[in-house]
Order: structure tokens, then sequence, then C-alpha cells
């Protein structure tokens, strides 16, 4: 701080510009790590959500005794849960950033179709696999196991 002739304390114009340009500094520095620590974020969520998703439509088959379809739309990034009871639809859609970028095993199925799975009650789980993806190239696979029935979340090994 400097003392002007009557007295007064102060600071220059150049002492705040140097202060703004280095907090703007600090910032444009910090931002892309933000961005990328929320994009990871946002995909491990949706991964979350989808076997969550799985987990709830499996419950329903086992303990109503109903059929329950699940529909996977990719180009859309929805999945959608329906049962043998009348009315009764669930759907996930995906936040933004994130997409299905694959639905494994791969078959043959209309886009605008989708592809559906059937969960029997007292059968066993279809051995299926979503892959999430970001616009950053991170990916989740979010798998249904046959042999336990419960889903489960995998990072592939090229990002481990």
């Amino acid at each position: 701080m400097r003392r002007t002739a009557k007295g007064r304390a102060g600071i220059t114009l150049i002492e705040m510009l140097i202060v703004v340009a280095l907090v703007s500094l600090l910032a444009g520095v910090s931002f892309p790590a933000i961005g990328a620590g929320l994009e990871s974020l946002r995909l491990v969520s949706a991964a979350n959500q989808v076997a969550a998703f799985f987990n709830t439509a499996l419950n329903r088959a086992e303990r109503r005794q109903q059929v329950v379809q699940v529909l996977v739309l990719p180009q859309q990034g929805l999945l959608r849960m329906r049962s043998t009871e009348p009315g009764f639809e669930r759907t996930l859609e995906l936040s933004e950033g994130v997409r299905i970028a694959a639905v494994l095993p791969e078959r043959p199925y209309r886009e605008e179709q989708g592809r559906s799975f059937l969960l029997l009650p007292g059968g066993v789980a279809p051995r299926v696999t979503i892959v999430l993806g970001n616009r950053r190239g991170g990916r989740r696979l979010v798998s249904l196991d046959p042999i336990t029935g419960a889903p489960h979340i995998e990072v592939p090994q090229s990002e481990q």
C-alpha cells in the first residue's frame, strides 16, 4: 500500500491488474481438471443408476412373480422396464454427456425399437452388458451375471 500526498492508503491500478491476471491464470489452469472430474462423476453415477435399474427389475420379477421386460434404447439414452402388471412402467434416462455405446452380446436389432431382454421369475438372468461412454472417452461396463443374477460395474482394462 502506498501513501498518497494527502495521507490516504491505496493500491495502484497496476497492482490490481496483476492480481486479476494471477487469479485468471489459476482459474484457467484448474478448469479443465474440474471439467474432467465432473464428466467422470456423471459416468460413474450413470453406471450406478443402470445397475440399480437392473436390480429393481430382477427384484420385481422374483418378488412379484411377474415377467419383466427391460428395453434398452441406445439412440435415446433410455432404459425402460415393463411388467405384466397393467400400467407398470419405469424409465431411466441417462444424464447429459453419458451415452449407451453398445449393448452386448451384439445381435442385430432395429435401433428405433431398441434391444429387449426378458427377466423371468425363477429363471436365469440373461447375460447382458451395457457399455456406457462419455465425451472424454471414459467407459463403464454394467453387466448382469447369469450365475448370481446380480448386476456389477466394471472399468475396462485400458482405463485402469
